[in-house]
């Protein structure tokens, strides 16, 4: 009902920028939170940011200061802008969205790597 489809991921230098965004459509209208998560190997998948459809924000502690979470409702887009990446900031990020009746979808997934 809600298909989800990440982009902007890819090989950046530590201290670098990226800008992912998520692309959500079909049912749209009962979207109520987005979110990015990430998952590296060996690793469970993580919360990295999260926004209602108010605007409310909230964020994990190691990503704090460096990642910002955005939201176009109109265009049905959820960003991430990534700031003074580390190393560790190394995974595959995955767009989230749920909707007003608790059902959860997630896209495909994009793979983000810090290295030198």
């Amino acid at each position: 009902q809600v298909q989800l489809v990440e982009s902007g991921g890819g090989l950046v230098q530590p201290g670098g920028s990226l800008r992912l965004s998520c692309a959500a459509s079909g049912s749209v209208f009962g979207i109520n939170v987005m979110g990015w998560y990430r998952q590296a190997p060996g690793n469970q998948r993580e919360l990295v940011a999260a926004i209602t459809s108010g605007g409310s924000t909230n964020y994990a502690d190691s990503v704090k200061g460096r990642f910002s979470i955005s939201r176009d409702n109109a265009k049905n887009t959820m960003y991430l802008q990534m700031n003074s990446l580390k190393p560790e900031d190394t995974a595959v990020y995955y767009c989230n969205a749920e909707t007003y009746w608790r059902r959860a979808y997630w896209g495909q997934g994009t793979q983000v790597t810090v290295s030198s």
